[in-house]
């Protein structure tokens, strides 16, 4: 798991979801239920301007009974986002993401976005990484022919 770096260990093809900063809110939540996705990314062209999230709808435009047809993003969105850049461990996405309570993180390479990463994504990196791990102590303990389905 240390080794593994955001590109193209954890995230190898994504399809960014990315609005200006005039689209509204509505146009956000409208492409994250199309998508199926927790957060969309505000650009300018491929340059980040932020991120703005399921959370962020629910707690600055609905608790706040705001419109989400006349709320631009930039009115709700986090600005200028942190960042990691591809070559970033996979680690490194974990501590940032826990210590700031984020479960999305931007990727970006001089300011354009080439992706994003989600705790989801690094949860089933680490799930991977215990699954290797226990098969190695299995075969290292039983020797390399054992393994847990072939006793069930």
């Amino acid at each position: 798991m240390p080794t593994r770096k955001l590109m193209p260990d954890v995230i190898k093809k994504q399809e960014l979801s990315c609005l200006p900063a005039t689209a509204t809110v509505r146009d956000a939540a409208l492409l994250m239920a199309e998508r199926r996705i927790a957060a969309v990314l505000v650009t300018e062209g491929r340059t980040l301007k932020g991120i703005v999230t399921e959370r962020d709808i629910t707690v600055r435009v609905v608790s706040a009974g705001l419109d989400p047809q006349a709320t631009p993003l930039s009115a709700v969105m986090t600005a200028d986002p942190d960042t990691l850049e591809p070559s970033a461990a996979a680690l490194a996405a974990m501590e940032l993401m826990e210590r700031h309570h984020y479960r999305h993180l931007p990727i970006t390479v001089d300011g354009e976005v080439v992706g994003m990463v989600s705790i989801r994504d690094l949860f089933a990196v680490v799930r991977a990484h215990l699954e290797d791990e226990i098969r190695d102590r299995e075969a290292f303990i039983f020797g390399s022919g054992y393994s847990a389905e072939a006793t069930a």
